[in-house]
């Protein structure tokens, strides 16, 4: 799968192709029947499919004091779309000269710099200034200039609607479950290990540190976990998302430790699978309180892994 950043570095080989339109933060159930749909709709053409979406989300840009809880980095969409299919992800930057294009404007993006030949869309996309135009005006667009709307309705899981929305309420619960059903996976963060200030060492708990790469996270805690990405396959840990208030810390970070591990892990991209919040971060007076605790969510958590 190609990335391909803005319309200056599209190739003719992606004009003519069918695209399907949207954010698509969390790759979740009702995401993942529009690209499946988009790809059954190219083979029929013999086209190319194409997803695409913007960087940064269009609520990060116009809510830059209060973003939204982003379930899905862009090096998250990357590894989850490389297996779906789909030849390119074109990636257009949300900036104040799309947000101003009207709804016509960026039909007309679509047809006379894409050459769309279908387009793959939700049932509630909006699209142009001020979320202006939705589906009725793509649909209209498409019988006066030669292209097929595809709308596809709402995917339900267990009776409720699959959105975005529903993922960050269920990480926000703590309900994994619930999320990894909206999802049709588990919920997981990746990221490449960084050097950290090696306290977790010093304590007896190393971890692998992960920066966040969003705004804001949708979990934040102390959990169990799963860590993939190990040459020896997914192992059990505990890990703690969150800026570290004992130690003064600042800048929230995920800090996996890997149970029964000693192994160099700085580099290598893991994913961190979440399976059960343990308990809120909290700031304690002694280090000494929190290796004590650090004793107690390990053991929670070991317990929470082998049932």
């Amino acid at each position: 799968m190609e990335l391909v950043r803005g319309l200056s570095h599209l190739c003719e080989r992606h004009k003519g192709c069918v695209a399907t339109l949207g954010t698509f933060d969390g790759l979740h159930l009702g995401h993942q029947a529009l690209i499946r749909d988009a790809l059954a709709c190219a083979r029929r053409r013999s086209s190319r499919a194409l997803m695409l979406s913007f960087e940064p989300m269009p609520r990060e840009f116009l809510q830059p004091e209060d973003p939204p809880v982003r379930l899905t980095s862009l090096r998250e969409r990357w590894r989850l779309l490389e297996s779906m299919g789909l030849d390119a992800l074109l990636l257009l930057r949300f900036n104040a000269a799309l947000r101003e294009l009207s709804g016509e404007q960026f039909i007309q993006l679509l047809h006379r710099q894409l050459r769309v030949a279908a387009v793959v869309i939700g049932h509630d996309f909006r699209f142009g200034r001020d979320g202006g135009a939705g589906a009725p005006q793509l649909e209209a667009a498409g019988r006066r200039l030669g292209f097929e709307v595809r709308v596809m309705t709402p995917v339900l899981s267990n009776m409720e609607r699959v959105s975005s929305s529903a993922v960050r309420e269920a990480l926000a619960a703590g309900d994994f479950r619930a999320a990894h059903a909206l999802l049709g996976r588990p919920y997981t963060m990746r990221g490449r290990v960084v050097g950290g200030e090696r306290l977790g060492r010093q304590l007896g708990y190393p971890t692998a540190n992960l920066r966040l790469l969003r705004r804001r996270a949708p979990v934040a805690g102390v959990f169990a976990v799963r860590v993939h990405g190990i040459p020896t396959g997914p192992m059990a840990g505990v890990a703690s998302l969150g800026t570290r208030p004992t130690v003064g810390g600042k800048v929230p970070l995920l800090e996996a430790h890997v149970f029964d591990f000693a192994a160099d892990l700085y580099g290598r991209e893991l994913a961190i699978e979440f399976v059960a919040k343990i308990r809120d971060e909290v700031r304690f007076d002694t280090l000494d309180a929190l290796v004590e605790q650090m004793h107690r969510d390990a053991h929670r958590a070991r317990e929470i892994l082998a049932a």
